[in-house]
């Protein structure tokens, strides 16, 4: 598995050992620098190749939430503070997680999982290709990549840590979330129907108030989906 490479930004001597201790713990997590304001964070990111930012927000010369509006192409920045005043700024400005110190490991490590995952998606979205004008990804299956063509592609079913994408005739199981895998297809001919179900619109060959049926196979509507099902397969 590739390291991802963190940069801690605290003026706390205390917090920053915390958030260094629990970097050391996960594998996957590799620590470049700690950096005690944020100045000294914009000449590490200049120079070195960062991809997570654990960030205080109450620093020295430069605040943390301005330090994140500095940047143009910002590495994914989980915000650890002290104060829970500044969530939804932080959020606005598309922060993987806010972390409240005292900070507990189990905290820490779902966020780090999250920000793991949204670096997935985005390398994902940025290796796929168009093969003879047809789009398509590789998935994880076991040790290998299975090429899926987004056109062959029926619907896609959540199990719990796995979906199940299905087409005409094969399916694959592969280790993602469906939030992902919806953010993934977005404004590729697939609709979210259920919590459980993405579809491709042009597959579905009939559907009512209950279920959309794509090839005999009768797929359920979640009741807060309905509208925006009408909406989308009634154009």
């Amino acid at each position: 598995m590739q390291k991802i490479t963190c940069l801690i930004v605290e003026d706390e001597p205390l917090a920053a050992e915390v958030i260094e201790d629990y970097i050391n713990q996960v594998p996957f997590l590799h620590l470049v620098q700690t950096c005690e304001d944020a100045i000294f964070a914009l000449e590490i990111l200049q120079r070195e190749k960062i991809d997570l930012v654990f960030l205080d927000i109450h620093l020295p010369k430069l605040k943390g939430l301005d330090f994140i509006k500095t940047l143009n192409n910002p590495p994914k920045i989980i915000i650890t503070s002290a104060y829970q005043d500044y969530a939804l700024q932080g959020y606005e400005l598309n922060v993987v997680d806010y972390l409240l110190k005292p900070i507990e490991l189990s905290r820490f490590v779902n966020a780090v999982n999250k920000a793991q995952q949204q670096m997935e998606v985005s390398r994902l979205l940025d290796t796929s290709q168009i093969a003879t004008d047809r789009a398509f990804l590789f998935f994880n299956v076991g040790k290998k990549k299975v090429k899926m063509f987004l056109d062959e592609i029926l619907y896609v079913e959540s199990l719990k840590e796995y979906i199940k994408i299905v087409s005409k005739d094969k399916y694959i199981l592969t280790k993602f979330q469906l939030g992902q895998t919806e953010d993934l297809l977005k404004n590729k001919n697939f609709l979210r129907i259920h919590r459980s179900f993405i579809v491709a619109k042009d597959k579905v060959d009939a559907f009512s108030a209950t279920d959309v049926e794509i090839q005999g196979k009768f797929i359920p509507i979640g009741r807060s989906y309905k509208d925006l099902v009408y909406a989308n397969l009634e154009k």
